[in-house]
């Protein structure tokens, strides 16, 4: 049997959505049951899956049903794809009464990027797995893919990936999608060669920083041979130094920020600290594990490093 919920119920359980508007008539809550399907989440379970939801937007291009009988649908923040860091979230149901399913797996994430005019192929820094999002919601499942450039008539975008839900394996093989561009002065994604290897440094979600200390999360990714092969993370440990200025305001700084370092995840953990609202420019410099300078140091343009992230608060 489904659970219904009233609207007046879902005030203050839901995360508020431009899309809501249920007004004051009871409303059926997708993937919610107590009908002892032993597949799927309790109803505490899906209700979390359900108001996490409600913060994302569905890629339909991305989405596919498995041997008619499972649904695989994904979800970005936005709908959508930007330049950089994207984080990529996974929720299969069951087609005969829409139950979320918590044991799914979903792996060889593969974007690749066809340059026109050069006739090749790459593609970009991806993470390591797809994997549960936390213990609250356990029928979500979450990756990313850090996008080197935009799609523009230079070159298209396409992604695939492949899915097993409860003993039935599908995918999408390779879906045409649009990778928007950041808007102007932003920068989310930069390289730097060590000898013969190029890496790439993702930060993740600078959008979600406020004035003030902020946890800077980035990943370190190394290009792969062939370059078609998703890259994969460094697995070199580096130090990566931040300074931070403002390039509008004087190139002022500002002061107790942290540098980053490899953590136990292989993501890359520091602080930095925004004093104001603005356009920030994160000076970066690289340092292998024996402390010496390989990206950044040597580099300058006016005094600082010119291997930097743009972001604006």
């Amino acid at each position: 049997m489904r659970l219904f919920f009233a609207a007046v119920v879902l005030v203050g359980l839901t995360s508020c959505n431009s899309n809501d508007d249920f007004g004051s008539q009871a409303i059926e809550i997708p993937g919610i049951t107590i009908d002892g399907d032993i597949d799927c989440c309790s109803a505490e379970e899906a209700l979390q899956v359900y108001k996490f939801l409600q913060t994302v937007k569905i890629i339909p291009e991305l989405s596919t049903t498995i041997d008619g009988k499972y649904d695989v649908f994904a979800y970005s923040k936005n709908g959508s794809f930007h330049t950089g860091y994207n984080e990529i979230f996974f929720v299969a149901t069951k087609k005969k009464n829409g139950n979320y399913i918590k044991n799914f797996d979903v792996t060889n994430v593969t974007p690749l990027m066809l340059m026109v005019k050069m006739n090749m192929k790459h593609s970009t820094p991806v993470g390591p797995s797809v994997e549960t999002f936390d213990e609250t919601r356990l029928a979500v499942k979450r990756g990313w893919v850090s996008f080197l450039m935009n799609t523009s008539e230079a070159g298209s975008w396409t992604l695939g990936y492949n899915v097993s839900v409860l003993g039935s394996n599908g995918g999408i093989e390779a879906a045409d999608i649009v990778v928007d561009a950041l808007p102007e002065g932003q920068q989310w994604l930069k390289s730097f060669k060590v000898g013969d290897n190029t890496y790439y440094l993702s930060v993740v979600n600078p959008t979600d920083w406020q004035t003030g200390k902020n946890t800077i999360t980035a990943y370190v990714s190394k290009k792969n041979t062939p370059a078609t092969t998703p890259y994969g993370l460094a697995q070199e440990k580096f130090t990566i130094e931040i300074d931070p200025r403002m390039p509008d305001m004087g190139n002022h700084t500002s002061p107790d920020n942290v540098s980053l370092t490899k953590q136990a995840d292989s993501s890359y953990q520091g602080t930095v600290n925004l004093t104001m609202t603005g356009r920030w420019r994160i000076h970066l410099t690289v340092k292998d594990s024996k402390g010496n300078v390989v990206a950044g140091g040597d580099d300058l343009s006016d005094g600082y490093s010119s291997l930097y992230w743009e972001v604006t608060i």
